[in-house]
């Protein structure tokens, strides 16, 4: 690798995120490697100290921490223009990702990962573990896929794992930039592109893979355990998702069998929650 090349963008969104900011720009400086990496931080017009935090990080570190400032929110938009400017400015030969409020443990986490995706051409993006992190009660807990992993072993992520249990989080994933690339393409099509869409479509690119080692935290802070209403309204949500993916993916036959399930589980929290007065 040419060392004047960036071999890594990290992109990280950021939006009133001043209580986490700081451990999460911590997370990108602590990295250890032995290529070049730029951080591309967006804040999307913030109305708290987020903006500073990341103006003091960037005059800091001002080889590595590239910040985008917004006079208005982008994501509000809902017009691509989020996705776009991050494109724009994310030149590395592999995107990571991670928002202002999760954070990475381990200082070799790029290096790990960039260095499996060298040896493995077929890989479309390499993951790792991670521990999710209720701030509400100060409490960690191993992640969803936590009983699919043996000791010692690095968990394939294939189409039909990945239609059994929700593998990982955005903030562990390598990509490459060509293969994210094609995949951000397909978005145009779609009116709910969430993070299933994002896993979905990188396995058509190539292989994934999540390696057997804890290297970040995924944080949850909604304020509280979520109520009945919450539950049925992300049911909702799920069951439009997942409709829309099967309307322009009906070859897919695992993705069928989701779909039936997420219906099945949408009717029944449908039916609870009128049993309930929730609807």
């Amino acid at each position: 690798m040419d060392k004047d090349e960036v071999v890594v963008s990290i992109r990280c969104l950021a939006y009133n995120h001043e209580p986490y900011i700081r451990q999460c720009l911590d997370g990108f400086v602590m990295q250890k490697t032995n290529f070049k990496v730029e951080v591309i931080v967006h804040d999307d017009a913030s109305t708290d100290g987020t903006a500073a935090i990341i103006r003091e990080y960037a005059e800091k570190y001002p080889e590595l921490i590239k910040p985008i400032f917004e006079t208005e929110n982008q994501y509000s938009k809902h017009d691509g223009s989020l996705r776009r400017i991050m494109n724009e400015a994310c030149i590395g030969k592999y995107i990571a990702m991670c928002e202002g409020d999760d954070y990475w443990t381990d200082p070799y986490k790029l290096q790990k990962q960039v260095d499996f995706l060298e040896k493995n051409l077929d890989y479309a993006f390499c993951c790792h573990r991670f521990e999710k992190y209720y701030e509400d009660s100060g409490s960690f807990d191993k992640e969803y896929a936590y009983a699919f992993y043996r000791n010692g072993y690095d968990l394939k992520i294939t189409e039909s794992l990945f239609f059994k249990v929700w593998v990982t989080q955005p903030l562990t994933a390598l990509i490459r930039r060509d293969c994210l690339k094609r995949v951000y393409e397909r978005k145009l099509n779609y009116k709910y592109f969430r993070d299933v869409h994002l896993f979905y479509f990188l396995l058509k690119e190539g292989k994934g893979i999540s390696l057997n080692q804890f290297m970040g935290v995924y944080r949850l802070h909604k304020g509280g355990i979520a109520g009945m209403r919450d539950i049925f309204q992300s049911a909702k949500d799920t069951n439009l998702i997942l409709s829309e993916l099967w309307k322009n993916n009906k070859t897919d036959f695992c993705l069928l069998r989701y779909v039936l399930y997420i219906k099945i589980v949408y009717i029944v929290k449908y039916v609870h929650a009128v049993m309930f007065g929730l609807k």
